[in-house]
C-alpha cells in the first residue's frame, strides 16, 4: 500500500466519521433518517459511499446507537493503522534518502 493509498483510506474515513456523528448528533431529532456509509474498494483506492437509510416511517429519530457507537471504535482503529503505516513509509524515504545523501 503507498502513501496516496492510507491517505485515501484516511479521508474514506473522515467522511464515514462526519456521517456517523451527524446521526449521532440527531439521535433525538424526531424523524431523523440516518445516512449509512460504506467504504468501497476502487482498485486498491478506498471510498467512503453514503446513501440515506431505509425509513421505516417512524416519527422519531430512527438512529441506531448500537450501530453507530461500534463504528466510531472501528474508524478510529483503522485512522490509527493508516498514519502508522504512513509513518513507518515516511522512515524508510527518510532512511532512503540520507543513504543516497
Amino acid at each position: 500500500m503507498t502513501i496516496s493509498n492510507n491517505i485515501a483510506s484516511l479521508q474514506a474515513n473522515q467522511t464515514f466519521m462526519n456521517t456517523n456523528a451527524n446521526n449521532v448528533a440527531n439521535v433525538n431529532t424526531d424523524g431523523f433518517v440516518p445516512t449509512d456509509t460504506q467504504i468501497k474498494s476502487n482498485g486498491n483506492v478506498p471510498k467512503a459511499e453514503n446513501r440515506l437509510a431505509d425509513n421505516d416511517g417512524s416519527q422519531k429519530s430512527q438512529t441506531n446507537l448500537t450501530k453507530e457507537l461500534p463504528n466510531q471504535v472501528t474508524i478510529d482503529g483503522v485512522e490509527k493503522a493508516n498514519v502508522t503505516a504512513i509513518k513507518a513509509q515516511d522512515d524508510v524515504m527518510g532512511t532512503l534518502l540520507d543513504i543516497k545523501a
